[in-house]
C-alpha cells in the first residue's frame, strides 16, 4: 500500500513527469496534493497500471485531490535546454500553478533543480511508493498520452496512437521510412541518418 506522506508537517506536494525518454513530443509533468485519508486501491505508478484504469484514476484524483496541476515543455525547448533540465522546468511550472502553495516537495527519481525556497526529498521510484507521486504520475502520463493521440491524424504513419512517441521498432522504423516530423527531438538519436520530412 503505497504511503499518503513523507511528512506531515508542511503542506506537501509530489511531481512527476511522463515521456522524458521519448523521441517526439513533449514533456509532461504534474504536481498533486492529496488529502488525509486520501485512497484508491488502483493506484500505483502508471507504467504498472493498465491505460483504461489509469483514466479512471484520472477523474478520482481530479476530483478528490486538494489541489494539482499539469505542465508541459515542447520538444523545441527540450532541445534547447535538454531533457533532464526540461523535465524539472515543467515539474516547476506545474508546482508554481498549484493554487495551494506546496511548503515541502516529494520528486521521483534521484535528482531535481530546487523550486524557489521550498525544500524537497528526491526519492527512486517514488512513484512506487508515495500515493501523491503515483497520482502525478498517473496525471502526466495520461495528458501526454492525449496530447500525442491528438497529433495522430496528422502523422499516422509513426503510430504514436500506441507508442506516443516512444523509441519502438515501430517508430524507428517509420523514422527511417519518412523522416523527422517537426514534433521529433532533434537532440535525441532518433535515426542513424536524422532525415528531416519534406513538409
Amino acid at each position: 500500500m503505497l504511503k499518503l506522506f513523507y511528512q506531515t508537517e508542511l503542506v506537501e506536494a509530489g511531481c512527476d513527469e511522463a515521456g522524458r525518454g521519448c523521441l517526439a513530443g513533449p514533456v509532461f509533468a504534474a504536481a498533486v496534493i492529496l488529502p488525509e485519508g486520501f485512497y484508491h486501491e488502483k493506484l500505483n505508478d502508471s507504467k504498472q497500471v493498465s491505460e483504461e484504469d489509469r483514466y479512471e484514476l484520472r477523474g478520482f484524483i481530479e476530483k478528490n485531490a486538494v489541489c494539482y496541476q499539469v505542465a508541459m515543455v515542447d520538444h523545441e525547448e527540450i532541445d534547447r535546454i535538454n531533457i533532464l533540465n526540461a523535465s524539472f522546468k515543467a515539474m516547476h511550472l506545474a508546482i508554481e500553478k498549484l493554487t495551494t502553495k506546496a511548503k515541502f516537495l516529494i520528486i521521483d527519481g534521484n535528482r531535481f533543480t530546487k523550486y524557489k525556497r521550498v525544500p524537497h526529498k528526491c526519492i527512486i521510484q517514488g512513484d512506487g511508493e508515495y500515493a501523491s507521486i503515483a497520482a502525478a504520475s498517473i496525471l502526466a502520463k495520461t495528458y501526454r498520452d492525449d496530447f500525442m493521440r491528438k497529433l495522430h491524424p496528422d502523422f499516422p504513419q509513426y503510430k504514436w496512437i500506441t507508442n506516443k512517441g516512444y523509441g519502438t521498432a515501430e517508430h524507428r522504423k517509420a523514422i527511417e521510412e519518412f523522416g523527422l516530423t517537426p514534433y521529433h527531438r532533434r537532440s535525441f538519436s532518433c535515426t542513424s541518418n536524422q532525415l528531416e520530412l519534406d513538409m
